[in-house]
Parts: structure tokens; C-alpha cells; sequence
């Protein structure tokens, strides 16, 4: 069996840790850097096959720059981490490892982003159309608006969509996650939600991503793996 290090135990990280024998995992470290703050070391991740990372924005770059140095291949779920994304990938050029991204590690979401994106390229062209993006989530979520929202938006704009996107975000409760685009016209009104269930679906993503990236070198998205 492949060896799995968990980099973020939280909620996601032990999940990771209740499905990864399903997708052939020995996890084989467990690093939360709020009880071990010290930084990783490479001792630790020999033997590691592939990592998965659900920690917090501000650690994304230096867990990469330091997992990537030790030769072993990532799957970052952390969300809210976009503005170090250049020197992430050039972490992983220079090592000559693998990883893999997503704002969203949902196969549902990233079908989401497709159907969005169709969506908005059948209306750009139609000015009587607006349109709007909201999501909601639980309220310990670090970052608003969130890495899938913001992918949302951006698909639609690549699709040709070029007049404003008013965008909006919610912090509440214990909500998994919940995404909505609409357009509207004095005519009718187009509604296009998708709402996750629980924290299953991007675990799950994330484990696939992880056997998928095991011996590959590059710097992958999640939706090209899954959709090609």
C-alpha cells in the first residue's frame, strides 16, 4: 500500500484519514501544525509516497516548498492560498515533483464549473441578462469569498461573459458549502445551485487526487484529472 502523510488533522485531515484505506492508503503520518509547530522535516516523510495538505492559507507555501524538497508529491485542499500560486509552482518545477489543486475537490463542484461555464457563454452575447454569484458556508471558513466562488466567476468571464458579477458571501453555522450563479432578465430568471451534503465529497476528491499524482511530475488542477 501506498504511504499517505496527512499535513492538517482537523476535521477534513481525519476524514482523509477514515477513507484513505478505501483508495489503498496506509497513512503513514499524521502533522498538525498547531500541536507540532515545528517546521517538517524530512526524516519524517521518508518512506511517503504522496501528501495531502488541509491546513490554512498562510502555511500553504511553506509546507510545499518544504514537502516538495523532499521529493514528495502533493494534493493542496487548503482553499484561500491563490495569490502564492506562482511561487507554488515553481516550488514544484524546481523539486521535480507533482502536484494537484482545486479550489474545490468535489467531482460534483468541478462538473458545477463546467455547466456554469456553458451557462455563461450562451448568455454573454444576450445584455439583458444579469448575473449574480452567493455562496454560503460554516462559520469557522477562513477565507470569503471562497476559492470555488472565485473560480465560478472566473469561468464564467473565460467563457465570454463580460458584463459585471455582483458577488456576495455567507458565514454561518455549520453549513458544508453551498454555491449559487443566477442570471436574470425582466423575461425570466436562470438559477444554477449546487449544494455539498458534507466535508465526504472533497475527501474523497482529494484521496482520488492523491492516487492519481503518486509518480507524476507537474503542477496539476484537480477538473483536468477528473474531465481531462
Amino acid at each position: 500500500m501506498p504511504n499517505l502523510a496527512i499535513v492538517g488533522y482537523g476535521k477534513m485531515g481525519r476524514m482523509i484519514e477514515q477513507f484513505a484505506p478505501e483508495f489503498g492508503f496506509s497513512v503513514a503520518l499524521k502533522r498538525d501544525p498547531f500541536l507540532w509547530p515545528s517546521p517538517l522535516r524530512a526524516e519524517d516523510f521518508r518512506g511517503i509516497d504522496v501528501a495531502i495538505d488541509f491546513t490554512v492559507p498562510d502555511a500553504v507555501r511553506q509546507n510545499v516548498e518544504a514537502i516538495a524538497s523532499f521529493g514528495v508529491n502533493l494534493v493542496i485542499g487548503t482553499t484561500g492560498w491563490l495569490d502564492h500560486i506562482d511561487a507554488v509552482k515553481q516550488a514544484v518545477e524546481r523539486h521535480g515533483t507533482g502536484l494537484v489543486w482545486s479550489p474545490n475537490f468535489s467531482i460534483g463542484v468541478n462538473a458545477f464549473f463546467r455547466l456554469v461555464a456553458e451557462a455563461a457563454r450562451l448568455l454573454a452575447a444576450q445584455p439583458e441578462y444579469g448575473a449574480w454569484a452567493w455562496e454560503i458556508h460554516h462559520a469557522a471558513k477562513k477565507d470569503a469569498p471562497s476559492g470555488t466562488l472565485l473560480k465560478l466567476v472566473d469561468e464564467m468571464k473565460k467563457a465570454g461573459y463580460t458584463r459585471a458579477i455582483d458577488m456576495s458571501s455567507n458565514r454561518a453555522g455549520t453549513v458544508p458549502g453551498t454555491h449559487e450563479i443566477g442570471f436574470d432578465s425582466a423575461a425570466d430568471t436562470i438559477t444554477l445551485r449546487h449544494a455539498a451534503r458534507s466535508r465526504e465529497g472533497f475527501a474523497r476528491g482529494a484521496l482520488k487526487a492523491a492516487q492519481w499524482v503518486i509518480g507524476k511530475q507537474g503542477f496539476f488542477e484537480f477538473g483536468e484529472i477528473v474531465f481531462g
